[in-house]
């Protein structure tokens, strides 16, 4: 008997994985616990540090392991330089990216050349336009919903993408940044299949000397929209920020000064869509 999405301690076959759990004992590179420590970025087989604020390739390892099958699809709507597609391809899923600027979606696209089982759209992911592509998207690849969603937002205005309004990045106030991740999270809610599992990475920022929690306010939203929260995993993010590492001394002493503390972390939060609407 097939396991039940919604109960997988009750044994037998993953629907969503092509992990044996029985075998347990054999998956030692496989991530089971919330603190995920990684020494540096993963570089090869397609991956490489050439867009700033993108994913290390660690992650998409170990999620789309877990929550995916060979073959299945992969929905990415904030895809950048493209790590999830290009783990993706390595790991013989296939994959629905989104992404808002048309040259790095074309550049993309360049380091895929023709590959089948990529396809990427150019459009403001929380638009009905971006989800009709998508949509589309999936049907070409002859399915109506994706079996794997991820989401990397720009971490609020830390990092500024693009001078597009729609980048969320350019956000005035975390109320509009929030607003306009939940238009994103609410396509991806629709374009999922039920059942299957989501994976928000994010971090926090500060903003006038306050803490703003983008981690825990971006996850409010997702169970607003009807996301069951599964697992917050904190992922550290030392060694993977260069600059930070050349002003270290700098860092503590605004700590210091400031009365906070240096962020070494980041977040993967991980969501199931239920079978359906309670």
């Amino acid at each position: 008997m097939a396991q039940d999405l919604e109960n997988p301690e009750k044994g037998g076959s993953l629907p969503y994985s092509d992990i044996d759990p029985k075998k347990w004992r054999e998956y030692t590179e496989i991530e089971t616990g919330t603190l995920w420590q990684f020494g540096s970025r993963e570089k090869g087989n397609g991956h490489k540090l050439d867009y700033h604020g993108n994913y290390i390739p660690q992650i998409a390892t170990q999620l789309l392991t877990r929550y995916s099958k060979a073959g299945d699809i992969v929905l990415d709507l904030f895809l950048g330089s493209g790590t999830s597609a290009i783990e993706s391809v390595n790991m013989g899923r296939r994959c629905v990216g989104v992404e808002l600027q048309q040259k790095v979606a074309d550049y993309v696209q360049g380091k895929l050349g023709d590959e089948p089982g990529v396809s990427i759209v150019c459009a403001d992911s929380g638009s009905p336009e971006a989800a009709e592509k998508a949509r589309h998207s999936l049907r070409a690849f002859g399915s109506e919903d994706a079996q794997f969603l991820i989401l990397h937002p720009p971490y609020w205005d830390i990092i500024k993408f693009s001078e597009d309004a729609s980048d969320l990045s350019n956000a005035a106030e975390v109320d509009d940044f929030l607003d306009g991740f939940r238009r994103v999270a609410s396509n991806g809610f629709d374009l999922l299949e039920p059942g299957r599992f989501a994976a928000l990475i994010i971090g926090d920022k500060y903003t006038a000397g306050e803490l703003v929690p983008l981690g825990f306010l971006t996850m409010q939203v997702m169970t607003e929209l009807g996301f069951k929260l599964k697992s917050i995993i904190v992922k550290n993010i030392e060694g993977n920020e260069v600059a930070k590492g050349r002003t270290n001394n700098l860092w503590r002493y605004r700590a210091l000064a400031g009365g906070f503390y240096i962020f070494k972390h980041e977040y993967v939060i991980l969501f199931q869509k239920p079978r359906s609407r309670a």
